[in-house]
């Protein structure tokens, strides 16, 4: 079932169906805010963690970029692919941790702790910038302020989650 490839696997329909419905549930997830525009909280973070631990780094990569392009789309937002580098680095991260691996408290700490730092205090960071034309530390305060209350809240919802009994019936059936 795995291999050292990092996730890149051969897919059976059943895999293909599997990640659809994923990119669906980001989908409409990402929709799906709790908070304020600067202190928003979004569950598509559950979806790609769930993915990285079935499909690994590369699967969960692949549909965290292609969500984000249809995403931007549907939306009628600009696009601007350093969300979509983002998006694919958060779920290379969490593929990484979790792909292959019991998900311990260590596991999901590290990775949580590296998405909120490098992924989106500085680089989600450092495209706003870009975006917006005004300078890093602007808005460096507000976005790490965010993380510090943020992380920890993420952290127990994917350890919760990825070691629930539901998660592992499911992937058991798809993995029998």
């Amino acid at each position: 079932m795995k291999s050292l490839s990092l996730g890149f696997r051969k897919l059976r329909v059943v895999d293909i169906v599997v990640l659809g419905i994923f990119m669906s549930l980001l989908l409409v997830l990402n929709r799906f805010t709790v908070g304020v525009q600067a202190w928003r909280l979004s569950f598509g973070f559950v979806v790609v963690a769930f993915a990285s631990l079935l499909y690994g780094p590369l699967w969960s990569a692949s549909i965290a970029a292609v969500v984000d392009v249809i995403g931007t789309m549907v939306s009628g937002s600009v696009y601007f692919p350093g969300f979509t580098i983002s998006a694919i680095l958060g779920a290379a991260i969490y593929g990484y941790f979790f792909y292959g691996h019991t998900v311990t408290w260590r596991r999901v700490i590290i990775a949580q702790l590296l998405i909120a730092v490098v992924v989106n205090a500085l680089l989600n960071t450092y495209w706003l910038t870009i975006l917006y034309q005004t300078p890093f530390w602007q808005y460096l305060p507000v976005r790490i302020i965010k993380e510090i209350v943020m992380t920890p809240i993420q952290m127990a919802i994917i350890y919760y989650s990825l070691n629930s009994q539901t998660l592992k019936n499911i992937q058991t059936r798809l993995f029998k």
